[in-house]
């Protein structure tokens, strides 16, 4: 599998980790020390790949189980040797998100090591 393909199926994972509320999507997606930073209702937030998985196990039924469209888009992605950049938008917890992430390439697999997050409109 190219590099592209599997950064791609990296953000995949994260994208199925939201839409079916599953924690362990989160875990195998993200490297165990990224930080997960941005704004929500006007405050710094600011969690740990744990407390991210915590949140997304707690969001019950998942989207997927209520049958909402799922929204997961790659907005775009840049790759310069064993880094890379992605933007996504997505669609968690009824609000939707424009995350930037970093990707970092470790013993052969790609993980989200740092998540910008801004909550749109």
């Amino acid at each position: 599998m190219e590099q592209a393909s599997t950064i791609e199926a990296t953000l995949q994972t994260y994208g199925e980790a939201l839409y079916q509320s599953n924690p362990d999507k989160i875990r195998q997606a993200f490297h165990p020390t990224a930080k997960i930073t941005g704004y929500l209702e006007g405050q710094l937030g600011e969690f740990t790949v744990d407390q991210l998985a915590e949140m997304v196990e707690k969001q019950v039924p998942s989207d997927q189980e209520k049958d909402l469209p799922r929204l997961f888009e790659i907005l775009s992605t840049h790759q310069s040797g064993q880094t890379a950049m992605a933007v996504v938008r997505d669609q968690f917890m009824g609000m939707t998100f424009l995350d930037t992430l970093s990707l970092l390439e470790v013993d052969g697999q790609w993980v989200i090591y740092n998540k910008l997050f801004h909550v749109e409109g």
